[in-house]
């Protein structure tokens, strides 16, 4: 089913097997390779996974291009993003951190969503498919003639301020805060700002795809519904002009040279693909007797590890809703995990912090929980069904890996040095007559 949203063209569906033509005919009939395409086309799979995975999981698209990708000089060296996740570079230490808004670029200093990725935390090795990176984009300035595309990893970017206008070679996608969008690895891309600045925050998983997560006793529907995700229809540009391409291939980008547009894909078929999800969409579950459910029941999307029940990555959110438990302390409860915790607020105020957790900042957490003001009001409210979130929307990136933190991360004027202090007023109500 063919969706308008702000005169994009989408295509519905998670996990579907699309096709799209911008021009009526471009796509071969009948097989993928004739001798030869219409429209004088190249075919080019693009392939997501091995050959032989199974079919369920097996991830491929056929795309019709003007010129085929093989097009360009030879890469050289442009920067490092982040460094092995192994190396002393990394810190891998055991405290609560909370990280400040991060700083947009000034007005006189143009940085572009490339050159504004900053990696804050990771473990694992993109170069055996295995692991993720956490980063930071803050950027002034649209990508003019340059395009990227990740050869370690899916990219889960999360908009917090200003709306990204994303070219794919599978079509155009426009995503503003409140909204996600996958842009799995190899999938060429660029970033346009329709405002002057903006922020946000990005999963990038090593190993599997993104996928739904399984829904169990909860049934057949609920979470994220899958004809709520949108990929783009077909668009392409046929322009003679030289642009630069970036790589990123295991933890730096590599640059080259191309005198055509990335962007030339007149048709595609197949299974591998970017796509967009309103996270006001979300239909949430949760407990309707007593207690606090456990924060999965939250989860959007999952990249699955070899261990069945654990995740790589799963991206997790809090949406607005209803909390109606009865003899309930109703925020989140004091938590240790054996899953790494990395938070992000996008917008409002998140329930468990009463301050000092905002909007673009960010946390990640060993033992947490609710704070000390929390805490004395959730312990002493009138139990009655309430509204949770309204205007507010928080995530999580949680993971089974120990996340190590860069130096960046740890350097920034950001940082807060004093986060551990929003426990110290949780004090003793311990008394031996109950």
């Amino acid at each position: 089913m063919t969706v308008n949203v702000d005169s994009y063209k989408y295509l519905s569906g998670f996990g579907n097997h699309f096709s799209s033509e911008a021009l009526e005919g471009a796509l071969p009939q009948g097989q993928n390779t004739p001798q030869k395409c219409p429209y004088g086309l190249y075919a080019e799979q693009l392939s997501g996974t091995a050959f032989t995975v199974d079919r369920q999981h097996n991830q491929r698209s056929w795309l019709y291009r003007i010129r085929p990708s093989v097009g360009h000089s030879p890469y050289v060296f442009y920067k490092r993003l982040h460094p092995d996740f192994a190396s002393s570079e990394m810190r891998y230490i055991p405290n609560q951190l909370r990280w400040s808004p991060f700083p947009l670029p000034a007005d006189d200093n143009p940085v572009d969503f490339l050159d504004g990725l900053v990696t804050i935390a990771g473990a694992g090795d993109p170069t055996v498919r295995n692991g993720l990176a956490i980063h930071i984009y803050t950027c002034n300035k649209s990508m003019e003639k340059r395009a990227m595309y990740n050869s370690d990893g899916d990219f889960l970017i999360v908009p917090q301020t200003g709306r990204l206008d994303i070219t794919t070679e599978f079509g155009k996608m426009l995503v503003e805060p409140l909204e996600i969008v996958v842009i799995p690895r190899g999938i060429k891309f660029s970033v346009r700002l329709p405002q002057t600045h903006a922020r946000g925050y990005i999963l990038e998983v090593f190993g599997n795809h993104f996928e739904l997560p399984d829904l169990g006793p909860i049934g057949a529907n609920g979470l994220a519904n899958p004809r709520d995700f949108l990929t783009p229809e077909a668009a392409f540009e046929d322009k003679g002009e030289a642009w630069q391409m970036y790589n990123k291939y295991a933890g730096q980008f590599f640059a080259a040279i191309q005198d055509h547009s990335p962007f030339n894909v007149v048709a595609w078929h197949g299974n591998y693909v970017p796509y967009t999800y309103d996270l006001r969409k979300f239909n949430a579950v949760n407990s309707v007797t007593f207690d606090h459910m456990d924060p999965s029941i939250f989860t959007v999307l999952t990249s699955k590890s070899a261990f069945p029940g654990t995740a790589i990555a799963d991206f997790v959110i809090f949406p607005p809703r209803w909390a109606v438990q009865e003899h309930t302390f109703r925020p989140p409860y004091f938590h240790r995990n054996c899953m790494a915790e990395f938070m992000g607020l996008i917008t409002g105020e998140y329930e468990a912090k009463a301050k000092g957790f905002l909007p673009g900042g960010a946390s990640l957490m060993t033992p947490h929980g609710p704070d000390a003001t929390t805490f004395e009001k959730a312990s002493n409210e009138k139990l009655v069904p309430t509204r949770v979130a309204d205007n507010t929307m928080a995530f999580m990136f949680e993971s089974s890996l120990m996340l190590g933190t860069t130096q960046w991360a740890l350097s920034t004027e950001v940082l807060q040095n004093d986060y551990e202090q929003v426990w110290n007023g949780l004090k003793s109500h311990f008394r031996t007559n109950k």
